[in-house]
């Protein structure tokens, strides 16, 4: 089987359930704002939020009827999980807060509307790495933790130089010189 044209990572799953893990994550982005999942499902959605979002810029019915076919829409739930309801009495959805909310804050921005926050956790079951997938806002400021291997093998060389300079410098101090020898007083 040849793999010319082949595009995305098949997160060893079938094409229907990769296509609607796309479609979950990329729903769940637009509601909450950022969301946490593997690297590689994060990769993978990635492309197709930014690509969502621009469609959104456009504002136009065909631009809305795309972005509806290309990712379900569903009603926002709030913390309780009741459906969120607008100032005009009308039910909220993926879409609507995508095309109303998201879409006016990048109308400056001419793309990279997502980013992605590695952390220092990793999955129990398998060790996946978890990120953060969160849209990019000018006064945001990220969120997360920052590994603990970024930095930790300078952090040691730094305290394997400062030990060795103070041990040359301890050395240096208690070394008498040549000529003299210990008087012992009784």
């Amino acid at each position: 089987m040849s793999s010319h044209a082949m595009r995305g990572r098949q997160l060893s799953v079938d094409t229907e359930h990769r296509k609607a893990i796309r479609r979950n994550l990329a729903q769940s982005l637009f509601e909450h704002g950022s969301i946490r999942t593997t690297l590689p499902k994060a990769k993978e959605v990635q492309p197709m939020a930014e690509k969502l979002i621009t469609l959104a810029r456009a504002g136009t019915l065909n631009a809305r009827r795309q972005v509806i076919a290309i990712m379900q829409d569903r009603r926002v739930t709030d913390e309780d999980q009741e459906f969120v309801v607008d100032d005009k009495g009308r039910e909220v959805t993926v879409v609507r807060r995508l095309f109303d909310e998201i879409a006016p804050k990048f109308t400056d921005r001419q793309g990279g509307y997502t980013q992605i926050i590695k952390t220092a956790k990793h999955r129990i079951g398998d060790g996946g790495e978890i990120v953060v997938l969160q849209l990019v806002t000018n006064a945001q400021a990220p969120t997360g933790t920052v590994r603990r291997s970024a930095g930790l093998r300078r952090k040691r060389n730094e305290k394997k130089h400062a030990f060795a300079a103070k041990a040359i410098k301890g050395e240096k101090t208690e070394k008498k010189p040549r000529g003299e020898t210990a008087t012992a007083t009784a």
